[in-house]
């Protein structure tokens, strides 16, 4: 049997702390931040897949007319969706019996608690934040569909939300990597020429994720000039700069996870982060879970969902040789 009066502190101090652990994995990432910010984490109720709906075409019917013109109503199948699998994650705190008893005390009781689930927390955040850049075939195809599947090295090919790009234009980004290895004088020339390709009218990349090295360069080249960083993203504690009207965010250096010599260039409004609404940073149920044989109780902190997209083509990639 389990110590008993660790069962009820464990569970009431997850459960009190769910919506901050949550709020913490959140701004551990300038993409799911900026999500957040932009009302684009969407939490979904159920269903065996995710669907995120797009719009593919124009509406056929739309044109110039005069007069007493006949205007065409045929109908227009312009929207779809694409369809993403449910991803989960989970991280166990676990408490021993004898641990409840060395740790004697209410106080000293949930100090401990708090270290663990702290850490808890820190794992949960990185392992999402290093899921926002796989490609989704990560521990056997557990892992979260992220940029490296959105944004891949070679767009033109592959299976993305079920759907094939080498069968539809309006679902593949915009690749770049220059012939020769990129510097500080030619990385904005680079990321001119790509921002160029993903601009649609009011449409255009607002976050431009980098490695240490990209970021590095493109510093550089701004050392002569002013700066100027974004108070809102800055305030989240990532250090910012900016290209064209976009936010420039390392994500590079200690526990960075874009890949080397890379910078996404996204455009947010088409990208989502959908988070089941039971599913999102909770203890799962039943609440104690003992061991048959141990004195010893696990609480499981899970989170199910998944990073989806409905504009591949407005997302881009650079990459230094």
């Amino acid at each position: 049997m389990a110590f008993p009066n660790v069962s009820d502190i464990v569970a009431t101090t997850i459960q009190s702390r769910t919506r901050q652990i949550a709020d913490n994995v959140t701004k551990n990432n300038a993409l799911l931040k900026k999500l957040e910010m932009r009302g684009n984490r969407k939490p979904f109720s159920g269903g065996n897949v995710i669907y995120q709906e797009l719009s593919f075409a124009q509406n056929g019917n739309g044109g110039w007319y005069s007069g007493y013109d006949l205007l065409p109503v045929a109908a227009s199948d312009v929207i779809s969706a694409a369809e993403y699998t449910i991803k989960q994650l989970a991280c166990p705190v676990t408490m021993s019996g004898l641990e409840g008893l060395q740790n004697a005390g209410k106080e000293q009781m949930i100090d401990l608690l708090e270290a663990r689930i702290g850490v808890a927390e820190a794992t949960m955040a990185n392992l999402q934040a290093a899921g926002v850049y796989s490609d989704g075939t990560g521990s056997g195809g557990k892992e979260l569909t992220g940029l490296n599947a959105a944004v891949p090295v070679d767009p033109t090919t592959g299976i993305y939300g079920g759907i094939n790009r080498a069968s539809w234009a309006f679902w593949k980004s915009v690749y770049s990597k220059p012939g020769a290895a990129l510097t500080s004088s030619t990385i904005q020339g680079a990321m001119n020429a790509l921002w160029a390709q993903l601009v649609r009218g009011s449409d255009r990349p607002d976050l431009i994720p980098m490695s240490s090295e990209m970021w590095g360069l493109y510093v550089a080249s701004l050392q002569a000039q002013q700066r100027f960083t974004s108070p809102e993203v800055g305030n989240l504690g990532f250090p910012t700069i900016k290209f064209m009207d976009a936010d420039v965010v390392l994500d590079g250096g200690i526990g960075g996870f874009c890949p080397a010599k890379t910078a996404f260039f996204l455009n947010t409004k088409y990208i989502f982060l959908r988070p089941h609404s039971a599913r999102d940073m909770v203890p799962l149920s039943p609440g104690k879970r003992y061991a048959v044989n141990q004195d010893a109780e696990v609480q499981i902190l899970a989170w199910a969902g998944n990073l989806t997209c409905s504009g591949a083509q407005f997302q881009g990639r650079l990459e230094s040789a």
